[in-house]
Parts: structure tokens; C-alpha cells; sequence
């Protein structure tokens, strides 16, 4: 019988069921799993040990009483720190917000998670303003990749994909503006969808910042989504909401035109390895019977570049609105990252970058139009050194890695990573699956389909290999 960490969410609700399991046992166990990899590890913000098995004792007795509020009453997961929970400080990575007050009140995924049943085990980490794709953070440390602890795991959702290898929950909720669920993904090993912009209600809600499930596979991702994507008014921006079974993943290879997107152009070069990688998914693809083409990229060093220059003005707004004195407590990175150019920043200067994204966006959505789905590398490159806040340590050309990513999260459209293989030495490479805007069931179809054609997976890693 597998270990309880390395059972899924979908199997953990079944033994609930039947009895086999309580909610009580898989939390302790699982605290326990936390507590001996988090010396190595450090993908937890806040552990709420308490919480977890007063509400694992809850779950216990409705299933005792069939009375189970969710198919996942009583199942474990963590949330990211700035998905605000109800108690909890939200400092958003940085140390200059660590005095920052308790939360009165959950955010819109933790809200329907609490609503489920299921058990929070605590927050995990991110880097300062989710600005990074990376584990480095000036209030939280250095966040390690389980695979190899020397490495990066990405950002910005850097705690829960971690958390995810490591086998501290089934199931974990990040958030992407950029890429911070794909690019763990692919890092970790893991699963990881960016839904629709709307699908999920956040709040506040922010042109392409969406919420979305990070797990070990495609059903458990599902499985959460269906609880998440539930309506809360206040996302203003929110698509009106459908009830959709996201728990149907059967797909017909057949009918599906799929777009090879190899190489973005743009941004960093594509490792060997990564390209490698989506060839042997896109053959995989047109084995099992779907029409695969190669397409050129739609984005350019000017589209890319405005939407750096955006980000950095928004985030040289928020260093802007902190007090002088918690100024220099920001990671010095990020500070010279957003100040670099945006201090010296016209009302034209700015108009331009998000004139600038607005293109990307229209790109990015007619390269899209004949084919039902995209299929690319989701980083161009592997996993790079733990210590490091971006590849090449260069504050002044920070992203150049999410030239695969960023573009959907302005498009709207859904986008997930799913591993694929492995480098030669050992660590992960995924692919990333776009879908129109809207079709977050057919990208999760699509994932499950790679699911089962990808090779042979490793297995994932234990204390006692590293």
C-alpha cells in the first residue's frame, strides 16, 4: 500500500469513504512529512498544525456521520501566502511587510477550499511582490527544489511546488501573472493549470493574475478546480460561471489539431534538452492520432520588452507606496529590477508598455485560432541555481525566461505545464498545453491525454537521496 504522501487527493477521498483512512491520521502523518523535510526544503510560511487537526477532526466526524461537505472533505493542502487566509498575515514575500496584520477574512479560493472541508495545512512561501521566478525571498529565505536541493524550484508560487515534490499535500493553490504555477511546474515535476482569467474569482483581481491548482497529476488538479471555480462576487472581473465537470477527461485524439510552438525566438535560447523534450510529446501526440504542425512564434523582443516594462512599473508603484524606511528592506534585486528604468518612466513611457501588451495579447490569441490547442516548452531552460533571484543574476533583464508563459496570462486564455522527462542529470522538463480562451477542460483533457503517453516517470525524491 502506497505511503499517505504518496497518495492523491482523489484516492485519499475514497479511503475517507470507505473508512480505510481518517482525515485525522493523513493530516498527522503529513505534518509530520512537513516537519522532517522543511529543515532542507523551507516551502512553508506558516504551518498551522492546530488548524489542521481540529479541521481534520471536523471532516472525521461528518464522514463518520455521511454527511461529507465535498468529494474532498478532509483532504490536505497548502495555499500560497498571498491567497489571503482568514488569521493569517499576507506579506506578500517581503521583508518590508513583516509586520504586516492578520487577515480578517479568506480570499476567494480559500474561501471555497474552507467551504469543501478540506484541511489547511499552512501557507507556503513566495519571493518579495511574486515578482520572481524564483524561490529567493527577503522575508522567507531560499526555497529549495526536493530534486535537488541546489536548484530552483521557480517562482512564484516557489513554497507550493516544493511543497508539491516534496509530498506535503495532494493538493496545492498558487497563483500566475506570468507563469508563477507553470514555470514551478515544469522546475518541480508537477502539474500545473493557469486557468482562464476569470475562471477562478481572486480579489483583488489584476489584469492576467489568476489562481490556480499546483499537484502531482491532472485528476487532483481537476478535482480542485472544481471547488475554486465557484462564483464569488467579489472578482469583478469574474466569467459568469458554468458548471463545468471538470472531472471529465476523456478526450478523442482524432479530432484535435494541435500547434508545435518550439521556439519563441525570444527571451532566453531553448536548452537541448527542453527541445528535445516537446519534439518527443509532439510525436507522441500525432502517434496517438492527432493533426501536429509546427507554428512560428507570434512574439517579439518589443512585445516582450513592454511587458517587462510593464510589470516593473507596476512594481516601482508598489515599492513607491512603501515608507522610506521599509524601502531597503525589499530583496535588493527586486528594488534594482523595478527601479532601473521605471523611476525615470513617463505617463507615455507606461501607455507604450501596455500598448505594447495589448499587441501581445491580440498575437497571442490569433496564432492560437487554427488549432484547438499550443503546444511549448514551458521554460526554456532548466532548473538553475537555488541562490540565484533570476537565471543570469542580471537585475536589469530579469524574465527573459517567461517569453512561453506571460503571453496567456494577457491573452486570458488557460495554460498548463505537465512534466514530460527528465534531463540528463536527473531533473524535471515540462511542456506546456495553451488552449482558446475559455477551454480550461480541454487543456486539462489534453494534460491527461500527455499523461498517458509521456515516458516512464521517476520516482520522486526522499530524504535519503539527497
Amino acid at each position: 500500500m502506497a505511503a499517505i504522501h504518496e497518495r492523491s487527493a482523489a484516492d485519499l477521498a475514497s479511503a475517507f469513504a470507505s473508512g480505510e483512512l481518517s482525515p485525522v491520521s493523513v493530516a498527522r502523518a503529513l505534518l509530520e512529512r512537513i516537519e522532517a523535510w522543511e529543515p532542507r526544503v523551507n516551502a512553508m510560511y506558516r504551518v498551522q498544525r492546530e488548524g489542521a487537526l481540529a479541521a481534520a477532526s471536523a471532516s472525521e466526524t461528518r464522514w463518520r456521520q455521511g454527511r461529507p461537505l465535498s468529494p474532498l472533505d478532509g483532504v490536505p493542502l497548502t495555499i500560497k501566502e498571498n491567497i489571503t487566509t482568514r488569521g493569517d498575515p499576507a506579506p506578500i514575500g517581503t521583508r518590508a511587510n513583516e509586520d504586516a496584520p492578520a487577515q480578517g477574512a479568506d480570499a476567494p479560493a480559500a474561501a471555497r477550499v474552507r467551504e469543501a472541508g478540506c484541511v489547511i495545512l499552512g501557507k507556503t512561501t513566495m519571493p518579495d511582490f511574486g515578482m520572481l521566478s524564483s524561490g529567493l525571498s527577503s522575508l522567507h529565505g531560499i526555497t529549495r527544489n526536493p530534486w535537488r536541493l541546489d536548484r530552483n524550484p521557480s517562482g512564484s508560487s516557489s513554497g507550493a511546488g516544493a511543497a508539491a515534490v516534496a509530498g506535503y499535500a495532494p493538493l496545492h493553490l498558487g497563483t500566475d501573472i506570468g507563469g508563477s504555477v507553470r514555470l514551478p511546474a515544469t522546475h518541480c515535476g508537477i502539474f500545473a493549470l493557469k486557468p482562464s482569467l476569470g475562471r477562478v474569482p481572486v480579489h483583488p483581481p489584476y489584469m492576467g493574475r489568476v489562481a490556480g491548482p499546483m499537484t502531482r497529476s491532472v485528476k487532483d488538479a481537476a478535482l480542485l478546480m472544481s471547488v475554486i471555480a465557484r462564483p464569488d462576487s467579489r472578482d469583478f472581473i469574474a466569467l459568469p460561471f458554468q458548471e463545468l465537470d471538470f472531472s471529465s477527461l476523456q478526450l478523442e485524439p482524432k479530432r484535435i489539431q494541435i500547434g508545435v510552438l518550439p521556439d519563441m525566438g525570444v527571451g532566453l535560447p531553448v536548452h537541448p534538452e527542453v527541445k528535445a523534450a516537446i519534439e518527443a510529446a509532439a510525436t507522441a501526440l500525432a502517434g496517438a492520432g492527432c493533426a501536429v504542425s509546427s507554428i512560428r512564434s507570434f512574439l517579439t523582443e518589443e512585445m516582450l520588452d513592454g511587458v517587462c516594462r510593464f510589470f516593473e512599473a507596476r512594481s516601482y508603484n508598489d515599492l513607491m507606496q512603501l515608507p522610506a524606511g521599509k524601502r531597503g528592506k525589499v530583496l535588493p534585486f527586486v528594488a534594482e529590477w523595478c527601479s532601473w528604468r521605471a523611476a525615470q518612466f513617463s505617463g507615455r513611457d507606461v501607455m507604450q508598455a501596455y500598448t505594447l501588451v495589448m499587441a501581445m495579447r491580440e498575437a497571442a490569441v490569433g496564432a492560437s485560432q487554427s488549432f484547438d490547442f499550443i503546444l511549448s516548452p514551458t521554460s526554456p531552460i532548466l532548473p538553475y541555481e537555488a541562490e540565484l533571484p533570476a537565471p543570469g543574476n542580471d537585475a536589469r533583464d530579469a524574465l527573459p525566461h517567461i517569453a512561453f508563459t506571460v503571453a496567456y496570462n494577457m491573452s486570458e486564455q488557460p495554460a498548463a505545464s505537465i512534466n514530460w522527462s527528465y534531463s540528463a542529470d536527473g531533473l524535471p522538463i515540462g511542456v506546456q498545453v495553451v488552449g482558446k480562451r475559455f477551454d480550461d477542460l480541454g487543456v486539462l483533457r489534453l494534460s491527461s491525454l500527455l499523461e498517458t503517453l509521456r515516458p516512464q516517470q521517476r520516482p520522486w525524491p526522499e530524504l535519503s537521496s539527497q
